[in-house]
């Protein structure tokens, strides 16, 4: 399987403070990607780096065009949709406001399609589409920011804490619907994720974090063996 995204020497900074020092990793085309690690080990930090929204400095390949330094809405225009941590759903609008913004690149009868579509993985937004978002609860707002995401039919979706805060069954249910757009939509994945167990089970390949590096590296089935990481790293 080819490497839809290839981050080599990835280093990243809030003004003086370096967060990340010289990643090397890859998500694979059509596949799931999962980066562990304790609060604070530069997890949302990569993600927000891959997007362009904080300083950086290494090499960064898309589908083999280089996107380091690139502004955010050129890297999105690109194909690579960002969930991020706390979902960014516009409370003040309604579900089918949200979605629009997701959509907004799009010509009116392809966005109507792809609402259509996203009902099929998320009939609750459909039963809340004039619904105001901050009305949701926290499982439905999370589905509305995935949903918006992916109407802008990306290449590489990037997840941040998609479980956070969120019950033991929602958490399934998300999870279900995004095993089913990894395979019926083909979108590559890098998940940031706290349940390493869950993260790993849906995952291929996992890299570890620790302070902005990379420990370990692998593929997800592994490392969910290896008791002495789960001990030492993931706490179970």
């Amino acid at each position: 399987m080819a490497a839809l995204l290839e981050a080599k020497g990835l280093h990243a900074a809030y003004g003086e403070t370096k967060v990340l020092h010289g990643l090397d990793f890859a998500v694979q085309e059509g596949g799931v990607t999962a980066l562990l690690g304790a609060n604070g080990a530069g997890k949302t930090t990569t993600l927000r780096a891959l997007c362009g929204m904080v300083r950086t400095q290494g090499e960064i390949v898309l589908g083999g065009k280089s996107i380091a330094n690139m502004a955010t809405e050129d890297i999105v225009r690109l194909g690579v949709a960002h969930v991020p941590d706390g979902r960014g759903t516009f409370m003040e609008l309604t579900v089918e406001e949200n979605m629009r913004l997701g959509a907004y690149t799009r010509p009116a009868r392809e966005s109507t399609a792809d609402f259509e579509r996203m009902f099929g993985y998320f009939p609750r937004l459909k039963e809340r589409y004039r619904q105001q978002a901050g009305t949701l609860s926290g499982g439905e707002q999370q589905m509305l920011a995935i949903a918006r995401a992916l109407l802008l039919r990306p290449r590489l979706l990037l997840l941040d804490e998609p479980s956070f805060g969120l019950a033991p069954l929602i958490v399934r249910e998300i999870f279900g619907i995004m095993r089913r757009i990894r395979d019926e939509e083909g979108v590559s994945i890098l998940l940031v994720e706290q349940n390493a167990t869950l993260a790993l089970a849906f995952a291929e390949d996992a890299y570890l974090l620790e302070t902005g590096r990379i420990v370990i590296a692998g593929k997800a089935a592994d490392i969910s063996k290896d008791e002495s990481i789960r001990r030492s790293y993931l706490g179970y």
